[in-house]
């Protein structure tokens, strides 16, 4: 009798190979940590008494302060208004939805500087408010100087309140109308069904948008420094540029390091113990109340001033300015070569993010497991850490495998060739692919999680390779995650400043460093144009999250 033949179960070497390419992305995410620490422990120890007694206190006050300030600030705007826009149906409501989204459009660096010129005593408001009370010149009458904790605070709240607004409104459209009803029922109020249901069930939103917005608030450099606050982030920037004390630059670093891990950790805490769940096919949505005339008016205009303050007034200053500059020079060939500089360094960064991200989210779904869970956490650790962190530990790994090359080369072929990862721009495209990893991650984790494994089951069962199952099946039904999540990487690349200014080469100019020069010497509208520009980019995943978050039926 003949043997019956087994079926051959499939190799799981792809699967393997995958895994470990995943691997070892995290290795290189983490690598500036690592350097970070070994370059903070070749400073001598009088160098951290130094850095105790004078350096820390001031600053660890001021960013503690500030990230209070900020925390309160974008939870009641963010809160307030998501409410608002659910709770009430009022004329404008459509248009209210997406226009608080549009602040995250605005840096906090360039809402800094456009506010420094609209607030200065001969800026526009001040002369307009002097004209109006019959005075000839600012000795007569002055507003409060914008330099100062509080405008810093009042500032980045009004910038930085949509990513509060965006989480915690989603939560109170997926609250059971039901819910509120019972409430009513029991004679509870309109206003205190606000504070007794809908704002406890909505805390975990609350808090996860609280702390990504203190995130950027610790990430921030050019607003805090041209607002005379001195946190972590601008004392880093000056050890590091000012003193050329790389060593107590990356001590400070590790200090913010370790405030970031105690707010992750706080935020975890702060919602452990909540749990709440509800069957989205059965539960009826929140059905707002009707409010018109004067009442709906009044809605209205209370969900614009955030807008106005976070966007309107900065966007329109920048307009005007940038108007003024194109009449007076034309465009010049300094912004030109900015813009080509600014489109390759953030499509380079953008196409590297994408090719690991697809590598790690595949590992993650073909090797389901606690490995492999660990493996996208590590990855995306350089989203939480602030970008001149990031970009002070990229430094010293690739600087110091700039100077073990260039021995190399010098002592086997007799040449020298120079900062090859420096002086290229490979450590700045290193340094944003590590710090926006996580988004474009999760973006394409979010959505192979909508693609049934049935479906690779089947297409392996019918001979296809691993490789034939990502091309024909994956890649093609997560085609818009994967576009949303470039399309979030290259603009957050194009905006930010603190690793740009620190990593780029000689000689070359980003719209953001361009910006940030121009702030320096206190002739902020010749880069009107190029902040502008910053904001007409920044505008496009607005669009995108406006129509994601519209509420379908």
């Amino acid at each position: 009798m003949s043997a019956v033949p087994s079926l051959a179960r499939p190799s799981r070497r792809p699967e393997r190979q995958l895994l470990r390419a995943a691997a070892l992305i995290a290795l290189l995410v983490c690598l500036p940590a690592c350097g970070l620490l070994f370059q903070a422990l070749q400073g001598s120890a009088g160098l951290w008494a130094h850095l105790f007694s004078t350096v820390l206190p001031v600053a660890l006050r001021d960013t503690l302060i500030l990230l209070a300030g900020v925390g309160l600030v974008t939870a009641l705007l963010g809160t307030s208004t998501a409410w608002l826009v659910t709770a009430y149906e009022f004329r404008g409501r459509g248009l209210l939805e997406w226009a608080l989204l549009l602040p995250l459009a605005v840096p906090t660096y360039i809402a800094a500087y456009a506010y420094l010129d609209i607030l200065h005593p001969v800026g526009p408001v001040q002369t307009a408010i002097r004209w109006m009370l019959g005075y000839d010149n600012p000795r007569q009458f002055r507003l409060g100087d914008i330099r100062s904790m509080t405008g810093c605070i009042l500032l980045l709240g009004s910038v930085l309140y949509p990513y509060v607004y965006l989480p915690t409104r989603a939560m109170f459209l997926t609250q059971s109308g039901s819910l509120v009803e019972a409430a009513r029922t029991l004679g509870v109020s309109r206003r205190a069904i606000f504070w007794r249901v809908a704002l406890p069930l909505a805390r975990p939103a609350v808090a996860v948008g609280v702390s990504l917005a203190l995130m950027e608030a610790l990430n921030d450099i050019g607003a805090a420094e041209f607002l005379g606050v001195r946190t972590i982030t601008v004392t880093i920037y000056t050890t590091w540029i000012t003193r050329s004390d790389l060593p107590g630059a990356s001590q400070i670093a590790l200090a913010l390091l370790l405030i970031v891990v105690l707010l992750v950790a706080l935020e975890r805490w702060a919602r452990r113990k909540q749990r709440y769940a509800t069957d989205a096919r059965r539960a009826r949505g929140f059905t707002p109340s009707k409010a018109g005339g004067a009442k709906g008016a009044a809605l209205f205009l209370a969900g614009m001033v955030p807008v106005a303050f976070g966007f309107v007034f900065p966007a329109l200053y920048l307009g005007i300015e940038a108007i003024k500059r194109f009449r007076f020079a034309g465009i010049s060939e300094r912004i030109v070569d900015d813009a080509i500089n600014t489109i390759l360094i953030a499509s380079a960064a953008t196409a590297i993010t994408l090719a690991c991200s697809l590598v790690i989210a595949f590992a993650a779904r073909f090797n389901p497991g606690l490995r492999a869970g660990w493996i996208m956490r590590l990855s995306s650790i350089g989203y939480a850490a602030p970008g001149t962190v990031v970009a002070t530990g990229a430094l010293i790994v690739l600087a110091g495998l700039d100077t073990q090359l260039d021995q190399a080369t010098r002592q086997w072929l007799g040449f020298s060739i120079g900062l090859l990862f420096m002086g290229s721009g490979a450590a700045l495209v290193y340094a944003l692919a590590i710090r926006f990893l996580a988004i474009s991650t999760g973006s394409i984790d979010a959505g192979l999680a909508r693609i049934s494994t049935a479906l690779d089951q089947s297409s392996r069962t019918l001979g296809q390779s691993l490789s034939g199952t990502v091309r024909l099946i994956h890649l093609p039904m997560s085609k818009a995650a994967i576009l949303a999540g470039g399309l979030l990487v290259f603009v957050d690349c194009v905006k930010e400043l603190p690793a740009t200014l620190l990593l780029r080469p000689l000689n070359v100019e980003t719209f953001a460093t361009h910006l940030y020069g121009e702030a320096a010497r206190g002739t902020y509208e010749e880069a009107s144009i190029a902040a502008l520009a910053i904001v007409a980019i920044g505008s496009l995943p607005v669009i995108l999250l406006s129509r994601l978050a519209r509420p379908r039926p």
